[in-house]
């Protein structure tokens, strides 16, 4: 059911890959935000299953305000196994205490900046003043741009290079009220305390999508898949959507 007060929310930009993540993350911003969803396609191997889980959320929750974004150029760059198909995905250990000890092929270089930059000027034109992201440090593969840090020194680079900061172009004096501001409501959290937030929040989990390698059945033996499942398993939470394999 809408809100009747909904229309009055301020306005924020959600980046929804179709994970499980974002889907949280999604469900987060909603409870005090219209969202504004931004998805990326960058030629990564689950492209259109990703795409598919994106609208579906949206759906979900009746967002109207859609941005697809074609970036492509990530995947002409390459260098991961996500966007080429010749780099092989490895196989995680689902019953490892600790599944990720360095970066895996499945980095995409310096991704999350172009994501964020699109957000970023997404944002100036429609008037929204936050950026909710599912970034996650603890359970990330070790990726380097999942870490506070990261947003925190990104959060001031849109403050200087933004009219809505307080860098050039905006006027003297501006609030800081007014600036964008990236928010990160899991990073702290590992993935097994992301689906307990998600049941909380009612997200609808199914129809998210993680694994990296197939698009029809999840192969649940991507690092992603083997995340997942060892989450949904910690937390006591039977995850409903379909595994080749399930590891352990």
């Amino acid at each position: 059911m809408i809100e009747s007060n909904k229309s009055q929310r301020p306005l924020a930009v959600v980046l929804m890959s179709g994970g499980m993540d974002s889907c949280v993350t999604a469900a987060i911003a909603a409870r005090d935000y219209r969202i504004a969803a931004l998805h990326v396609s960058y030629g990564q191997l689950t492209a259109a299953r990703e795409r598919r889980a994106f609208e579906q959320t949206a759906d979900h929750y009746g967002i109207t305000q859609r941005l697809v974004a074609d970036h492509a150029v990530l995947g002409k760059i390459g260098g991961s196994a996500l966007t080429d198909p010749t780099i092989p995905l490895r196989e995680a250990d689902l019953d490892a205490s600790e599944i990720f000890n360095d970066i895996p092929a499945s980095y995409v270089p310096f991704r999350n900046a172009h994501f964020l930059a699109i957000a970023v000027s997404w944002a100036e034109v429609i008037g929204a003043r936050k950026i909710f992201i599912g970034a996650v440090e603890p359970d990330s593969s070790g990726y380097p741009d999942c870490r506070p840090e990261y947003y925190r020194v990104f959060n001031e680079l849109i403050r200087v290079g933004t009219k809505a900061g307080t860098g050039a172009g905006s006027k003297a004096g501006a609030s800081a009220d007014a600036a964008i501001e990236i928010v990160t409501p899991l990073i702290h959290l590992h993935k097994d305390g992301i689906v307990k937030r998600g049941v909380e929040l009612g997200a609808p989990l199914h129809l998210s999508w993680s694994c990296y390698r197939e698009s029809e059945t999840a192969c649940g033996t991507c690092d992603s898949c083997a995340l997942r499942l060892r989450a949904f398993a910690q937390a006591n939470v039977v995850d409903a959507i379909a595994y080749r394999a399930r590891p352990g």
